[in-house]
């Protein structure tokens, strides 16, 4: 790894008592500095209790203080993770208003400054409990759903590649060389009014199933079937994986490869 690539590494093993389950998983994260002069993206694993949340920030690139708007994002998340009972009651509720607090967190942090200079940020962001997971995501930032080796389901970007693929006008293979590639449709900040954010239902869990959240500095630089098979490898540790993937990103972005950040859990319930 080139040394001025900075990395964060972690990895958590748990198992928590609910009244019906064991929560027993593994878990790592990874953020590497990529070709760029700063680091604004952030990742974290808040577990708690009968539940955890898996988080990655991306601050903008190009818009002042997006580490701001990263680090700021986070500190919410985190904050008003603690202050909820767990398991979440609501957890689709929760997921909006904690969002809803960031994004006006991220607002104030640009007044007074130029429309096109407000910090801004994406975010994807996963809660897991009671045996499933609850997905949030505003801009490019995804969550993938790994299971069987195959990439089970994945979040839609609110972007403007996206929008083609979906209208059938370029492939996904194409989305990551497209000239509108960093356009984004919503975002953190910037706007006061609330961003348009994609909030799912409960997905369930099966034993081996691996959770991945990551910026588009991951995504755009490994194809979906890397990922696959990378992250469907039940062998390698989670923090080995992570550290494969996000350096193969940003290898294949190189020389103009961007934040590269991931946080992932591999369920081990039975």
């Amino acid at each position: 790894m080139d040394s001025g690539q900075r990395r964060s590494l972690s990895l958590r093993y748990a198992r928590q008592w609910d009244e019906s389950y064991f929560l027993n998983f593994q878990s790592a994260q990874i953020s590497l500095l990529g070709n760029r002069s700063e680091n604004q993206d952030r990742v974290a694993i808040f577990a708690e209790d009968e539940s955890l949340l898996l988080a990655v920030v991306d601050g903008m690139g190009g818009h002042s203080q997006g580490a701001r708007a990263a680090e700021v994002t986070l500190d919410i998340l985190e904050e008003a993770y603690s202050e909820i009972s767990r398991p979440v009651f609501d957890p689709q509720g929760f997921l909006t208003l904690a969002l809803a607090r960031a994004h006006d967190r991220v607002v104030e942090l640009g007044d007074g400054v130029d429309l096109d200079e407000k910090p801004r940020a994406t975010c994807a962001v996963c809660l897991v409990q009671d045996g499933g997971s609850y997905w949030a995501h505003i801009g490019d930032s995804r969550i993938y759903l790994l299971r069987d080796q195959r990439v089970s389901a994945r979040t839609r970007d609110h972007s403007h590649v996206e929008l083609l693929l979906r209208q059938g006008l370029i492939r996904e293979e194409e989305m990551a060389q497209h000239p509108m590639r960093n356009f984004v449709e919503c975002c953190l900040g910037g706007d006061a009014a609330l961003p348009h954010m994609s909030i799912t239902n409960k997905r369930d869990l099966l034993a081996g199933d691996v959770l991945l959240a990551c910026t588009d500095g991951l995504w755009s630089g490994v194809s979906d079937d890397e990922i696959s098979e990378s992250v469907g490898d039940s062998s390698a540790a989670p923090e080995d994986v992570l550290r494969r993937l996000a350096e193969a990103a940003v290898a294949n972005s190189a020389p103009h490869s961007d934040n590269t950040s991931a946080a992932a859990l591999r369920w081990q319930h039975q």
